[in-house]
């Protein structure tokens, strides 16, 4: 098939989405609880896959927990690299639209359904959730919820779970990371990428070679043992260092990076991918991107694999949660970071806060690669009038002028940092 039918095909069937979306919207409309009715919540929806036009903040009937289930007045949200991607429906086998983005926050147990235990009503958590995060209330089950320890901030906890239980597990429980040991992680900058030397800091002498924007630099350096800018040879200015290679290499890049990764691994080394992010370069989704992060990829031959003692792991926390029922062996792994925590040896970077309202300036932000630790949506936050004008609005029927595709193309978007 040519680009222009693919586009052209591409483009007819965003318009049928957009027409079932706007039909079911209608449907929904019917159903919204009054303004004013205490059994209605603000939230984010996705009205379906592309640019940010297809945010929208509005009210919606506020869920109620069912058996085995907690209710979580929610104060503060995750942002992740992976929300844009959901965004874009860059993902495998995506949800169907409309529907609340975010797979983590934190707040206070509201309530709790039948046969709940281990919590009680006003406990501070943070919560795990498959979508619906991004809301003033979720309702999850208990298996996925945790007591926050006493000290953390509701914007510390969120930006916590998914970020630190992914760094310790693919070092500890899939890299087995131990005294002595390199590491090179890419997004050095980012909430894994900060989380990762972090936890490197508390085990003696592992080197983490790093890479990031230029501009972050300064911020991050002492975080890292050597830090290099994204842009460069990165192979040749670790093999400068460590002609040997390095033992574990954190990859959330994929593409050309899977085949740079694996030929600078030691012996017995790992190489973990656990993101593909180059895979998004505009606003909304790029088949060729898509193509040509898929064909950079190395072809990984396993009898090259067994010749040269090298591990190739991949690693997914939401996958282990909510597909594959780990939820035990996530649990362990939170309990041993909160101790991290209270003993003062890790503590999250938040990078902004943002009102539910900003959540475009958000994503933006973090599209740019401009954020330095965590970006939280603050649910209680009132948005700042500068952003207000070119956000989501708030309305009873989540209606929302929709901006032209290739006007966000032009449109230059500066960062805000609260």
């Amino acid at each position: 098939m040519k680009p222009t039918d693919m586009a052209k095909e591409g483009t007819e069937m965003t318009e049928e989405t957009e027409h079932m979306i706007e039909k079911n919207g209608a449907k929904e409309t019917e159903n919204v609880v009054s303004a004013g009715d205490p059994k209605e919540m603000r939230a984010v929806i996705l009205s379906g896959f592309g640019g940010l036009n297809k945010l929208r903040v509005t009210k919606k009937a506020m869920p109620e927990p069912q058996e085995g289930e907690v209710k979580i007045r929610v104060k503060a949200c995750g942002l992740n690299f992976l929300d844009l991607m959901v965004r874009q429906g860059n993902i495998d086998s995506p949800p169907k639209t409309p529907l609340v983005p975010g797979f983590e926050c934190s707040g206070i147990v509201e309530a709790m359904g039948e046969n709940t235990k281990g919590f009680e009503i006003g406990d501070r958590v943070m919560t795990f959730v498959n979508y619906n995060a991004w809301a003033e209330v979720v309702c999850t089950p208990l298996d996925y919820v945790y007591n926050m320890p006493d000290d953390m901030t509701f914007p510390e906890a969120a930006a916590f779970s998914m970020n630190f239980v992914a760094a310790y597990m693919m070092l500890f429980e899939v890299a087995n990371l131990r005294e002595g040991m390199s590491v090179l992680v890419h997004s050095a900058g980012g909430g894994v990428g900060q989380a990762v030397a972090q936890l490197c800091s508390t085990i003696p002498g592992v080197t983490v070679f790093g890479t990031a924007s230029s501009f972050k630099h300064e911020a991050i350096k002492d975080s890292v043992t050597h830090l290099f800018d994204r842009n460069v040879d990165y192979v040749q200015e670790v093999k400068k260092i460590s002609p040997e290679g390095v033992d574990i290499v954190l990859d959330c890049l994929s593409g050309e990076n899977t085949g740079k990764g694996l030929g600078l691994l030691r012996p017995l080394g790992t190489y973990i991918l656990y993101g593909s992010s180059n895979m998004v370069t505009g606003e909304t989704k790029s088949f060729f991107s898509l193509a040509k992060s898929w064909w950079q990829v190395e072809k990984v031959n396993p009898i090259k694999l067994y010749e040269e003692n090298k591990v190739i792991a991949g690693f997914s926390l939401l996958n282990l949660l909510f597909k594959q029922g780990r939820c035990g062996q996530v649990k362990t792994v939170v309990e041993k970071l909160f101790s991290l925590y209270n003993q003062k040896k890790i503590k999250p970077v938040v990078d902004s806060l943002w009102a539910l309202e900003e959540v475009k300036e958000a994503m933006q932000r973090i599209h740019d690669r401009g954020n330095i630790g965590k970006l939280i949506l603050d649910v209680e936050k009132s948005p700042t009038p500068l952003m207000a004008s070119d956000s989501t609005e708030t309305s009873e029927a989540g209606e929302e002028e929709e901006e032209h595709e290739g006007d966000n193309d032009n449109k230059e978007r500066m960062p805000f940092i609260q």
